[in-house]
């Protein structure tokens, strides 16, 4: 016999047998794929060919041979952007450091597609420019930088060309950075910039090596891109270590809750390509561009290929005892960067035009019943989506659907204790957001910690 059961929203009850979980919006797939569908293999080779004939794109090498070197990558994709008809800016920072033993001027090539409801919603796609050989501060051998991160840039470049025949409501910001193999500085000027500009950066797509399929060892995988994600926000995590051990939220950061929706995603598009979540912020030991945005509190995951070939990455082009070393495009697979490209640009499409997701809160201490409540977000047209998920289940299991106006959601006999909750917002036409856990740390925005009383 069913136990009876109690959906109480904001005043209003639904009484019956244990309901199932309430039906996801219908978001607009139809249309993520239809807007997807120009993504280019093809022309993606084109643009990774031009890459490679720079020769070097070593962040030290010149800034002003016209056609060798970082410099002339950078005018080169400065002209793409523009031939699509979207403004571009340079954020540039003078580093001196480890790895860059000379004061030099690191500048990144951005494009932006403005929004027209909400231009200051933002989320950016990235891609490093520079390329590297074995030792890291040869700036003179020929790098060809092929998926190293000629793939992650061919990504940028192809989504800007896509997109840029399109409007969105929130705004979408193309990257070409420098610098990352120096030490991940065209990520921190990136990141310093948006801050400086005051966007609300909702998701950050960090695309590092996206472009083959197959490892040194002979393991293929042209179905599956990994998307790796922090759990536990790093920005604020001293401030929130305590909340965090007695709340929880160690699997419920931002960019975690990105990664899912990057999976939920990639199951819809039916592209040919799944998400292999990887919970942790970046590879054993290594490192990448979305890191800077983490530390200043933006939620930020990079995408990379499921099976990386070590022998193509940081190596000098030579042949050795019949192995052959170094990042050549020959190496690539640009059937699989076509498809790691349109999901990207899909997301790109989707959180554009949903509303940013709210900030919940959950209660229940002590009682049957859990009270989620959140603050009106003036774009969610379409409502909300109340979430939950047992402590020790990965992803989310129950769903409520919210009317557009209502800003809480109690559910009897749902136990605060023993369950992970979460909100995301809906478009009028139907685009969801990420999901904001209700855990500490959960906002999609940098944690700010409470003024603390005075004495």
């Amino acid at each position: 016999m069913m136990k009876a059961f109690t959906f109480l929203l904001s005043g209003v009850a639904l009484i019956g047998a244990a309901p199932p979980p309430a039906p996801v919006p219908n978001q607009p797939y139809a249309q993520l794929r239809q807007i997807v569908a120009p993504v280019s293999g093809a022309q993606m080779r084109k643009t990774v060919e031009k890459l490679v004939s720079f020769g070097t794109r070593h962040t030290l090498s010149s800034q002003t041979d016209p056609k060798r070197g970082i410099g002339a990558a950078l005018n080169w994709t400065e002209r793409q952007f523009k031939s699509f008809g979207l403004p571009t800016v340079r954020p540039c920072d003078t580093v001196t450091g480890r790895r860059v033993p000379n004061p030099t001027r690191v500048c990144d090539m951005v494009a932006i597609h403005r929004g027209t409801e909400r231009p200051n919603d933002v989320v950016i796609i990235q891609g490093h420019i520079d390329s590297r050989v074995t030792d890291v501060m040869n700036f003179t051998s020929d790098a060809p930088g092929a998926n190293d991160d000629g793939s992650g840039t061919a990504a940028v470049i192809e989504a800007a060309r896509v997109l840029s025949k399109h409007k969105f409501p929130g705004t979408i910001v193309f990257a070409a950075l420098s610098g990352e193999e120096q030490g991940l500085l065209g990520g921190k000027v990136l990141a310093d910039y948006a801050k400086a500009q005051g966007w609300n950066v909702v998701t950050v797509l960090n695309n590092d090596i996206i472009g083959n399929s197959c490892g040194a060892d002979g393991v293929c995988d042209d179905t599956h891109v990994r998307v790796l994600s922090e759990g536990p926000r790093s920005q604020g995590q001293g401030e929130l270590a305590a909340q965090t051990h007695s709340l929880g939220g160690e699997n419920d950061a931002p960019s975690r809750n990105i990664s899912r929706f990057l999976d939920g995603l990639a199951d819809n598009l039916n592209i040919g390509l799944d998400v292999r979540q990887i919970w942790r912020t970046d590879r054993w030991g290594r490192g990448g561009d979305h890191i800077p945005f983490l530390e200043l509190g933006f939620p930020a995951a990079r995408l990379s290929v499921a099976v990386e070939n070590y022998d193509w990455q940081h190596q000098d082009l030579r042949t050795e005892n019949g192995k052959v070393y170094g990042d050549t495009i020959d190496h690539m697979d640009f059937n699989y960067l076509e498809k790691v490209t349109k999901l990207n640009a899909a997301a790109l499409a989707a959180i554009a035009s949903a509303p940013p997701p709210p900030e919940p809160k959950a209660e229940g201490a002590v009682s049957t019943d859990t009270t989620l409540s959140w603050a009106a977000v003036p774009a969610a047209t379409g409502g909300y989506v109340v979430r939950w998920r047992r402590t020790d289940s990965n992803q989310w299991q129950e769903t409520l659907r919210v009317a557009a106006g209502e800003t809480k959601a109690i559910l009897p006999h749902v136990r605060v204790d023993d369950w992970v909750f979460g909100v995301s917002s809906v478009s009028k036409e139907g685009f969801e957001s990420p999901v904001a856990s209700a855990v500490p740390g959960g906002a999609f925005k940098p944690y700010v910690a409470p003024a603390k009383p005075q004495q």
